[in-house]
């Protein structure tokens, strides 16, 4: 039986993003405390502050918030295949690597452009997830293992299954809107420092602070 050692983790202390050596990042931003695991593949994309990937993620032309926790095989925005044209196959637009032309076709890489996905903060995204093209997820909301997300998530709603579906909410409508209100996430790390422990318990941080919102 082979031995595995445990590969000692990067110093946090800066703040700056901690990318794995494996991954492919592309004309995309991460923000401070952010993490990129491995053989993640990320083209055009955002990822807000404290956000993390696990393994053999991928994410297109994607604006993500902040501390957003996405799971390993994760897929956001799976980009498309010309459906309409003779052949899908992508020799018709990556036509350098085939040797058919000079130059490839830009307009199939615009059209993939479009119909961003948004993420909000806070948001939880389980294992083997696939995100589709144009999809809103709100702030707080979970996606469960799985699923196919095809429609816009609510706030702090749960999703799960094929086509993704809503289960349930994570809190009432109240506490919901207090939460969006406080827009904790917002705070600067001084003050999450300061008020870390609370993060743990709904009721008392509701109750300290949801007259602020």
């Amino acid at each position: 039986m082979k031995t595995i050692h445990q590969v000692a983790q990067p110093t946090r202390s800066s703040g700056e993003p901690i990318i794995h050596e494996t991954a492919n990042v592309v004309n995309s931003r991460a923000g401070a405390w952010t993490s990129i695991g491995s053989s993640n593949k990320i083209i055009e994309s955002v990822l807000g502050d404290y956000t993390y990937t696990m393994d053999d993620v991928t994410i297109n032309y994607t604006e993500i918030g902040k501390y957003c926790s996405i799971a390993s095989h994760v897929c956001i925005n799976p980009v498309q295949h010309p459906m309409d044209r003779v052949t899908q196959h992508h020799m018709t637009y990556r036509r350098i690597d085939y040797g058919f032309v000079a130059t490839d076709d830009e307009s199939i890489f615009d059209w993939r452009r479009q119909n961003r996905v948004k993420i909000g903060h806070d948001v939880w995204i389980g294992h083997g997830a696939i995100i589709m093209k144009g999809v809103t997820i709100g702030t707080g909301a979970v996606v469960a293992s799985g699923a196919i997300v095809t429609k816009d998530v609510e706030p702090y709603s749960i999703v799960a299954g094929v086509p993704a579906k809503p289960i349930k909410m994570r809190f009432p409508e109240e506490i919901r809107e207090i939460l969006l209100q406080i827009a904790w996430w917002e705070w600067p790390r001084e003050m999450i420092e300061e008020r870390f422990h609370e993060l743990n318990d709904l009721d008392s941080f509701i109750e300290k602070y949801g007259h602020f919102g």
